[in-house]
């Protein structure tokens, strides 16, 4: 077993990574977050917090910091891109809170990741290292050595992968080449308040869905910056090299929506090259010897439940307990840390399947028939309904001696 001297390399200094590196070092080991680019940041636009996630800062010591910078909307709301019309509303007000616990926020990005690496740079046994790209991994007697693409070599007790989508790590341990793509392409923007001109819902996270596209946007900042992203199916399947913007399809792709969207399309920066959507199929092992994934490299999945993050945050708790618990047997810890995420993570990916394309993109009767259903639908009904996620993760119990 290894003592809490010899450094737990992290690899990716984002999010998940970082919270990872906070679990970790707040536990007392020595972490070392192994970061590509050339210093510690995220892209730079808004995300969505579930009220699952905060159990899991309340463990990080960051609910505080991150509820100050976060906005708070009355509800998110479904509407029917012809029309405006409602297909699905959930209240996060105080019945949410009071059924949930926590509450549900949206933050900018950028926000969340400086809370995190704020925290760990106050923990002198986390290090945070830039400009780091590594190129693979060797395990021997007990302990991993990282090559760099650099030819460096940095030796750990153990590695966790937070690299991502297209993890480094993963295509050495599973050799799956690369992500599952559907054809569909996003593009984000955020411009400030200020600038939006238009009526158009300023409260809330609105989702405007329509056959085979959306439009996500809501406030951030305090109600000082819009966010916007747009996803579309393209008509060619979207290969990565097809993502160059303006893209051909957006020129027909709302053509017949309501004017709002119009309009808020009209917003979009186009300048930058698009998203392509992606995930994997789920997998029950991503863990070998002192190996592990987390995050988007264990269980990529689509945007639709808005749950990226807070899983790969959920997996950074558990990954740290799990570690603490085994007193530094990272073999056991890893097998412990995969049994008690994968269900969870796997439902994740298969809902967020089924629902992007049996909801949010059908069109014509199908698309009549849904909305008669979840309209509908009272707010307990939509609260029972995602009781499996934001009810949260209960972390497993330590092993009795």
């Amino acid at each position: 077993m290894a003592g809490k001297h010899e450094p737990i390399l992290v690899v990716g200094g984002g999010l998940g990574g970082a919270a990872a590196a906070l679990a970790l070092g707040r536990k007392g080991w020595r972490v070392r977050v192994l970061e590509q680019a050339s210093e510690f940041g995220v892209i730079g636009y808004g995300i969505q917090l579930g009220p699952n996630v905060f159990s899991m800062f309340d463990r990080l010591g960051i609910s505080d910091a991150v509820l100050r910078l976060a906005f708070r909307p009355k509800s998110i709301l479904m509407l029917d891109s012809a029309d405006g019309g409602e297909i699905a509303r959930i209240p996060t007000g105080e019945s949410f809170v009071r059924r949930f616990k926590r509450p549900y926020v949206v933050i900018h990005r950028v926000d969340l990741h400086g809370v995190l690496l704020d925290a760990c740079r106050a923990l002198p046994n986390v290090e945070l290292v830039a400009n780091c790209n590594v190129a693979d991994y060797d395990q021997q007697s007990g302990k991993v050595r990282l090559r760099t693409e650099a030819n460096a070599t940095i030796e750990g007790a153990a590695v966790i992968a937070a690299d991502g989508l297209r993890s480094t790590v993963r295509q050495q341990m599973l050799g799956e080449g690369e992500p599952r793509t559907i054809g569909y392409i996003a593009h984000r923007t955020i411009v400030p308040m200020s600038d939006v001109t238009f009526d158009v819902d300023r409260d809330n996270v609105v989702l405007w869905s329509g056959h085979g596209f959306h439009i996500v946007h809501y406030p951030l900042r305090n109600g000082t910056l819009f966010n916007i992203v747009t996803v579309f199916k393209t008509s060619d399947g979207a290969a990565p090299s097809d993502t160059a913007s303006p893209h051909p399809d957006l020129a027909h792709v709302y053509r017949d929506s309501h004017p709002t969207m119009k309009a808020l399309w009209a917003m979009m920066d186009l300048s930058r090259r698009g998203w392509v959507s992606s995930d994997r199929d789920p997998i029950r092992h991503w863990s070998v010897g002192h190996v592990t994934l987390l995050g988007d490299a264990a269980h990529p999945t689509l945007q639709t439940l808005a749950q990226g993050a807070c899983m790969a945050i959920e997996d950074a708790v558990c990954l740290a307990e799990m570690i603490d618990q085994s007193g530094g047997d990272f073999p056991a810890a890893f097998q412990r840390y995969e049994r008690a995420r994968y269900l969870r993570t796997a439902r994740v990916q298969f809902e967020s399947r089924y629902h992007w394309d049996n909801f949010y993109h059908v069109g014509g009767l199908e698309r009549e028939v849904a909305r008669a259903i979840w309209s509908g639908r009272s707010e307990e009904e939509m609260f029972d309904c995602l009781a499996w996620l934001y009810d949260g993760f209960a972390l497993p119990e330590r092993k009795a001696a």
